[in-house]
């Protein structure tokens, strides 16, 4: 469905004139409006086409055909390449959302159903986006002024649209600075401008409330889609909810109030389309906390940002085609497994890796989290804790594994093997 400035303009004829015979003193403020609002859609004709659920499988399947047009996917690392983000110790957000949207990227790519784009590097935008940053800044601005004034006169004069209820903050947010924001809303008019049918924000949480050296006290990932009154709202949640379940079975889901529920419908973000900016599905995934343990290691924060990445294009395959994500997932629906364990696990000096493969295996085997706990409670953290000893209790109780309490043994360690490295036996 499009709305084209002619929509604006019957207004402007046929509803002030009623307006006037009927309601004089509602008439004078919707000339007013009508006036200021006119001098901004005149400067920008503004054509809505937001992707619907329809649009996008049968787009999928499409892209199947010789010759067909694949689903465009804008993959949008969070921050400047230069500034912003949480930070933690030597971790910055912005270098953590690159790392991740590279790993995304290259499993997006490489299926031809898809056409990937994204805005940057670890160290700068991509030539495209620099050049549109760079030559539109003024049309950009235009372009957020009309369609805050499209917003505001639509909900004055018909009460339809995104304003025309108070906006449910649920989650407070940081204020992004003017040119970052506006760099923000820049992105949301390229993808509108070049078809795109996803967009995917990348980010990582911090919570305010804990010192520079320690962790806060939530944990767990998030997916922000639109507010329901925006164009854009139906297919950007059909979509959550597919990659939300796949992100769900290895991952915490935030404990932040507000955030709980998983997927948080906000009407203020800019990165999912504000005043109905974006036409694409746009969801915005705070893959979890910065202070978060799987983070710290070095080695176990490179397979975690691989694992969500691909948990990611797995929520994506689900919704398209099931069928499709099966295949894609193979034996294990994580790319931690298979893996080998070559030598018993000591909670003392167990390595990172070895400790957070473990924990895998032990989901997949439903013994993590342990009984009475949550992945909340327990996430998947490369820690050998209190969870971990009580699930894997569990796992040698499963496969009568005797005398190896609080340790994988030599035979707890051949058991694993067997059913999550046979190949390599």
């Amino acid at each position: 469905m499009r709305y084209y400035l002619v929509s604006f303009l019957a207004i402007a004829v046929f509803v002030v004139p009623w307006t006037a015979a009927n309601y004089p003193g509602l008439a004078d403020e919707m000339v007013a409006t009508v006036g200021r609002t006119g001098s901004e859609l005149a400067a920008v004709v503004l054509a809505h086409d937001p992707v619907t659920v329809d649009a996008l499988k049968s787009g999928y399947a499409a892209a199947e055909a010789p010759g067909g047009t694949k689903i465009r996917i804008l993959i949008v690392p969070g921050h400047e390449p230069d500034y912003g983000g949480a930070e933690y110790g030597s971790l910055k957000e912005r270098d953590m959302t690159a790392e991740l949207g590279r790993d995304l990227l290259g499993l997006v790519t490489n299926d031809d159903h898809f056409q990937a784009f994204t805005t940057r590097t670890a160290t700068a935008w991509t030539p495209e986006f620099d050049a549109y940053f760079k030559d539109g800044m003024k049309d950009i601005a235009a372009w957020r002024r009309a369609h805050i004034a499209e917003t505001a006169a639509l909900a004055k004069i018909s009460g339809s649209v995104a304003a025309s209820t108070p906006a449910t903050h649920v989650v407070s947010h940081t204020t992004a600075r003017d040119d970052v924001a506006l760099r923000l809303y820049g992105v949301d008019k390229w993808a509108d401008e070049h078809a795109i049918d996803i967009v995917i924000h990348i980010h990582f949480n911090d919570y305010p409330g804990h010192t520079g050296n320690g962790p806060g006290s939530y944990n767990g990932f998030a997916i922000y889609v639109p507010e329901k009154q925006y164009y854009n709202s139906t297919s950007t949640s059909a979509l959550a909810e597919t990659v939300y379940d796949r992100l769900k079975k290895y991952n915490a889901v935030s404990n932040l109030p507000g955030e709980d529920a998983g997927i948080v419908q906000e009407p203020d973000l800019i990165a999912i389309g504000p005043y109905n900016t974006v036409d694409a599905a746009s969801m915005l995934i705070e893959y979890g906390y910065i202070y978060e343990p799987q983070f710290q290691d070095p080695a176990v924060r490179s397979e975690t940002m691989k694992e969500l990445a691909y948990e990611t294009y797995l929520g994506l395959l689900d919704f398209f085609d099931p069928n499709s994500s099966a295949i894609a997932a193979k034996t294990y629906d994580t790319l931690v497994l298979p893996h080998r364990w070559d030598q018993p696990l000591d909670p003392r000096t167990a390595s990172a890796p070895d400790i957070f493969a473990l924990q895998t295996a032990l989901i997949a085997d439903g013994d993590y989290p342990p009984v009475g706990k949550s992945l909340t409670q327990c996430p998947r953290s490369g820690t050998f804790d209190a969870c971990t000893k009580a699930a894997l209790a569990s796992f040698q109780a499963k496969y009568e594994i005797d005398g190896e309490d609080g340790l994988v043994g030599s035979t707890t360690m051949s058991t694993l093997n067997k059913i999550y490295a046979p190949d390599t036996i």
